[in-house]
């Protein structure tokens, strides 16, 4: 039978995709719906038909999964933040340890992976110290805030997000509320013209403090010392600034960056090491989480006090000043400048002196080293979702360091960057999937590699 665009089916969800979309069969049509769950039977309507797959929307649930539960969130179908809240948590992190281990046979072509348990969490909400939330007006014209819905960008409007700090919502009313008063025009994408863009907000797990940043297309806000004191009866309100972006992308932050009030940062803490957070710093939205995943990339390499370490995409210095106290030297290596400036900082901050950050590629430094006859012991590399290159690659091969510990926010890319170090003379040795992000089809990774010696080799 062939299907087209509209018509109604009836499927068994039999299994989920990469993005926790529910996938079942018609007639040996394969669809796939996103809000169903494995175990469901729905009735989905095609939205996109190829040859021999199609795309469905959710219309009903005739039969539940075992694995259905009632999202917390009212938004859940709508927002594009969240894939995941009508599946049970048990079966949430089964998806994602199956989705590492499938990545990983698949692309890398790994079988008997050293697969460790999946760590997840005990608290599954308020999770996410960090949040940005677009400005626009709804069809009636009224100021709205809130989030994206999936592959779009039409603002869901939602203040008080599950997986966000109970902060955001008192920020984002106060703030809408000085638009309001004062005829504060919110940004409008299609024609370019009002102000306000987004609101920034980030909170110390730790320490409570609290940042307010406004993304404006502009340089200043009307009655800015009224917002001010507004935002500062705040408990934790530390940081109010400014950050000027006047370009027509989707990028959301500029250069620019004005102090209203307050200090231009924040601090946190991971583990015992204090951390400078400004609006332009990277910092893991979930420090709780973040926490045992970089104290588990680090016991991977049992470091015993005498090794060189290499951090490299170092970033702000977390995983590196982390590791120092386990490690004789420990060197950063990390392109942005601004972020290379805050792992100084951070060094100088928590008097870490074995520690030493350089801004340069980090596969040229490690190419340099090993021109000169440089050794390092262990290879700590988390690079973003995208992966490595294969010239980072190589530099790590030829550099050849005892231990590669690699720490993955893309499974995709994982898997097919350790294909190429184990095809250069390394081994997995294990591999351990943790939950950073609940309700979301993202999953961390820490895999720990060993160089293969002539003797392991034969």
């Amino acid at each position: 039978m062939e299907f087209r665009k509209n018509d109604l089916v009836t499927l068994e969800i039999e299994d989920c995709g990469i993005d926790g979309e529910g996938i079942g069969k018609a007639d040996g049509f394969t669809v796939f719906v996103k809000d169903a769950v494995i175990g469901d039977t729905v009735t989905a309507k095609i939205i996109k038909a190829k040859k021999n797959y199609g795309y469905g929307r959710l219309m009903e649930v005739v039969k539940p999964s075992s694995y259905r539960v009632e999202p917390k969130c009212a938004f859940a179908r709508q927002c594009g933040g969240c894939q995941l809240q009508a599946l049970s948590y048990d079966q949430q992190l089964e998806f994602k340890t199956n989705k590492v281990k499938g990545h990983l046979e698949r692309i890398g072509g790994f079988t008997d992976i050293p697969m460790e348990p999946i760590i997840g969490m005990d608290e599954l909400f308020h999770y996410r110290n960090k949040a940005q939330f677009p400005v626009g007006r709804n069809k009636e014209g009224k100021i709205v805030t809130g989030f994206y819905a999936g592959r779009t960008h039409n603002i869901i409007e939602n203040r008080d997000c599950a997986l966000g700090v109970s902060e955001n919502k008192e920020v984002l009313d106060r703030v809408i509320s000085h638009m309001e008063k004062y005829g504060i025009e919110p940004y409008n994408e299609a024609t370019g013209k009002g102000l306000v863009r987004h609101i920034l907000i980030r909170y110390g797990y730790f320490t409570k403090e609290v940042m307010v940043c406004l993304i404006l297309n502009g340089n200043k806000l009307t009655k800015e010392d009224i917002l001010v004191e507004s935002l500062r009866e705040i408990p934790g309100m530390t940081s109010i600034t400014i950050n000027v972006n006047k370009k027509r992308s989707n990028v959301i932050l500029g250069e620019e960056i004005r102090l209203l009030w307050g200090q231009g940062y924040i601090t946190d803490k991971i583990g015992d090491i204090s951390y400078q957070i400004s609006p332009l710093s990277f910092y893991q939205v979930n420090p709780q989480q973040t926490e045992k995943l970089y104290r588990k990339a680090i016991s991977c390499a049992k470091l015993t006090g005498k090794e060189t370490v290499i951090d490299a995409y170092c970033g702000t210095g977390t995983i590196g000043l982390i590791a120092s106290s386990r490690a004789k030297h420990v060197i950063g290596v990390e392109l942005n400048r601004g972020a290379i400036k805050d792992a100084i900082s951070n060094a100088k901050r928590n008097h870490i002196h074995n520690v030493t950050f350089y801004n340069e590629d980090a596969g040229q430094f490690m190419v340099e080293m090993a021109e000169k006859g440089e050794h390092a012991d262990v290879v700590i590399m988390d690079p973003p979702r995208t992966g490595s290159d294969e010239a980072f690659l190589s530099s790590v091969v030829r550099l050849a360091p005892d231990k590669v510990v690699y720490v993955s926010c893309g499974p995709e890319t994982l898997a097919r960057d350790l294909k190429y170090l184990t095809k250069h003379g390394y081994r997995m040795k294990e591999c351990t999937p943790f939950d950073l992000f609940p309700f979301t089809k993202h999953v961390e990774t820490v895999c720990l590699l060993s160089k293969l010696h002539k003797r392991s080799i034969m």
